[in-house]
C-alpha cells in the first residue's frame, strides 16, 4: 500500500500521525541524495508493507524520527542503503 502526503499537510503532523497508527514497530526510510522527499514505510506482516512520500529530505526525517522516540541506523548488510528505526525502550 502507498499513499503522498499532500503538499498543503505540515510534514511532522503527516509523519507523526503514520507513526501513532502502530508506534511499536519497525520503519525504515529513504530517499535519493539531498531529495526534498522521503518514502517511509511500516511492516504490517510477512507479506503487507504499508508506505507514505513525505516533503522531507532524509536528513529532517532522521531527526524528526528520532524526536518520536526511535532510534535510527544503516542496516548491517553494506550493499543496503536505507535507514532502519526502532523504537526506543520507554
Amino acid at each position: 500500500m502507498f499513499s503522498s502526503a499532500s503538499s498543503k499537510e505540515n510534514p511532522d503532523e503527516v509523519l507523526k500521525n503514520f507513526v501513532s497508527k502502530t508506534p511499536n514497530t519497525r520503519y525504515t526510510f529513504d530517499s535519493e541524495r539531498d531529495a526534498p522527499v522521503s518514502e517511509i514505510c511500516r511492516e504490517n506482516g510477512p507479506q503487507s508493507r504499508e508506505c507514505i512520500q513525505i516533503r522531507m529530505n532524509s536528513k529532517r526525517m532522521f531527526e524528526a524520527m528520532q524526536s518520536l522516540g526511535f532510534f535510527c541506523a544503516l542496516p548491517i548488510d553494506p550493499g543496503k542503503t536505507y535507514m532502519e528505526c526502532k523504537p526506543l525502550p520507554k
